[in-house]
């Protein structure tokens, strides 16, 4: 099964933490964003950046996004509802899912929301 993980750029060391977790499961990352950072990143970077993480997206049989959300987080969780791909919303505490902290995306019926730790996310992830 390959996946893609979208999250606030806060949490890269959690996207790297969790990828390496799923992959030890025998899973494939379409693209890691969090390993290809760069402090000087240009326009062009920025460019190629969203073309290959809308690939990724494309290429995913499951679309991960880690709450806290940043900026672009969105963008991917509507190009996976548009493409119907299979989407785990996942906050360690659920408030995100709680109205006053929540977006309306965050409830769409086609998104299963998952709260815990980590670990237990993955392992929902993961049967």
């Amino acid at each position: 099964m390959k996946f893609y993980i979208g999250t606030g750029f806060q949490n890269k060391d959690l996207v790297n933490n969790v990828s390496k977790k799923l992959i030890s499961k025998g899973l494939h990352h379409t693209y890691n964003w969090a390993s290809n950072i760069s402090t000087h990143e240009t326009i062009d970077d920025m460019i190629k950046s969203s073309e290959l993480e809308q690939q990724a997206i494309i290429d995913s049989d499951i679309v991960i996004i880690l709450l806290p959300a940043g900026r672009g987080t969105h963008i991917e969780l509507g190009i996976a509802l548009a493409l119907n791909k299979k989407i785990y919303l996942c906050s360690l505490d659920g408030k995100d899912f709680d109205v006053e902290n929540s977006v309306n995306f965050y409830q769409n019926p086609n998104i299963i929301r998952l709260v815990g730790n980590i670990d237990s996310i993955i392992e929902k992830i993961v049967k």
